[in-house]
């Protein structure tokens, strides 16, 4: 063993790494130092990175902390590594992973290659037709709160690897640095942000929840993306029982239920008698309730299914409302559709996977700011209402792959 450099950890993992940071882009940390600024000069940072790792004597620098909003006016804290430290933490998830990944419960769907929140969403859907309660479980402050002796009491489930768990352990006790330059220890938690925590995320919860869960109520079923949980129960009897099991758990791993958010669901439809509080749930941004549908007849039901959550549409809708298309009358129309096209295609793909319709509802005012755009933006439409719509509406018909929601069918009214 090399004494100046007891850790074998390979140069070209470390390149790996950061090809992956690079792809992922971000913000600079603590240090201002952009990818842009990395990069001029790669090979000498990254050197920098694999002499200090390999030696040992690689300490994290403090996690820049940002507080962006949260719905209800609250905000939520965001960890923001430097780009250095972020390829140091994804050095370590690419040498653990592996290791991980193949010991995880199947119906665990978050930050997994291979899986995805819509596979989450799919089989909470099935299981609501199969099942009439649900546990809607929502963990207090769940990466704020984690407890660093337990976290890496599970990592050491995976991996025994000394400089895989020297770093891990570091970075969870790295110090915070607020927007004023202030410094504050961390004695639990690990930042939302860092690309280390959702690994460890997965790790804790399938020791505190998944195979906990599995071996005390092996006929139960549910769906886990990091902390968020849907648990799936067949009567109301056994999901309150559940309920206060899961609690009790949780709170010998140090972990809380949040007692307002954290619910007991009926899967209400025109099948299932009587009513309850709850009746509905949101989950990865869709909420499930009871909804219209037509079955392979042509018969009007109710069926418990997803769609696009309400604050998700609210916040869509305000994305939509800040833009103020109306007045970019400096722009052309494939100017404006090149602006807002990435966006609506990432809306399309994410929420119009189940109930497409609710979502259309939500997108289908962006013709209407189109047309107050035609109205400022052309002479002959500065006085009429009518003929701004009739252009945009020749405009779509000739044109129906310029704009992302034109190409879903959602064309602009001729009257």
């Amino acid at each position: 063993m090399n004494k100046a450099k007891p850790y074998e950890i390979s140069m070209e993992i470390i390149r790996e790494a950061y090809g992956l940071v690079r792809a992922n882009g971000g913000a600079p940390g603590v240090d201002g130092q952009t990818l842009e600024d990395f990069e001029r000069d790669s090979d000498n940072n990254l050197y920098k990175i694999w002499n200090r790792m390999s030696s040992g004597s690689y300490f994290p620098p403090p996690v820049k902390t940002v507080m962006i909003p949260k719905a209800g006016g609250k905000l939520r804290q965001l960890g923001i590594p430097t780009v250095a430290d972020r390829i140091a933490q994804m050095t370590v998830k690419l040498y653990l992973e592996p290791n991980v990944e193949p010991k995880l419960h199947p119906d665990s769907y978050g930050y997994r290659s291979g899986k995805s929140a819509h596979q989450a969403i799919e089989a909470a859907k099935k299981r609501c037709w199969k099942r009439n309660w649900v546990i809607d479980l929502d963990i207090q402050q769940f990466f704020d709160t984690l407890d660093h002796e337990l976290v890496m009491k599970a990592v050491r489930k995976f991996t025994e690897t000394d400089w895989v768990l020297l770093y891990i352990e570091r970075w969870l006790k790295a110090p915070t640095q607020d927007e004023d330059g202030k410094r504050l220890r961390r004695e639990i938690g690990s930042p939302q942000g860092s690309v280390i925590s959702p690994l460890l995320a997965n790790i804790f919860m399938h020791f505190a929840f998944d195979i906990w869960i599995e071996r005390n109520f092996p006929t139960v079923q549910f769906e886990r993306y990091a902390d968020d949980v849907v648990v799936h129960c067949v009567s109301i009897k056994q999901a309150q029982f559940i309920k206060d099991a899961i609690d009790e758990r949780l709170k010998a791993c140090r972990l809380a239920l949040h007692p307002e958010k954290t619910k007991i669901v009926y899967c209400k439809d025109d099948w299932r008698a009587g009513s309850h509080e709850y009746e509905q749930f949101d989950f990865l941004g869709y909420t499930f309730t009871a909804r219209r549908a037509i079955n392979k007849q042509g018969k009007i039901f109710r069926g418990f299914m997803p769609a696009i959550s309400k604050k998700a549409a609210k916040e869509i809708r305000a994305t939509i409302r800040s833009w103020k298309l109306q007045k970019e009358t400096d722009k052309s129309l494939d100017e404006l559709a090149e602006w807002i096209n990435p966006i609506l295609r990432g809306w399309f793909n994410y929420y119009g996977r189940f109930y497409a319709s609710q979502l259309n509802l939500v997108i289908e005012p962006i013709n209407e700011y189109l047309v107050r755009w035609a109205r400022w933006k052309f002479k002959r439409c500065k006085r009429s209402f009518r003929r701004a719509r009739r252009i945009m509406r020749h405009t779509a018909e000739t044109q129906p792959h310029l704009f992302e929601h034109w190409k879903h069918g959602l064309l602009p009214s001729a009257v």
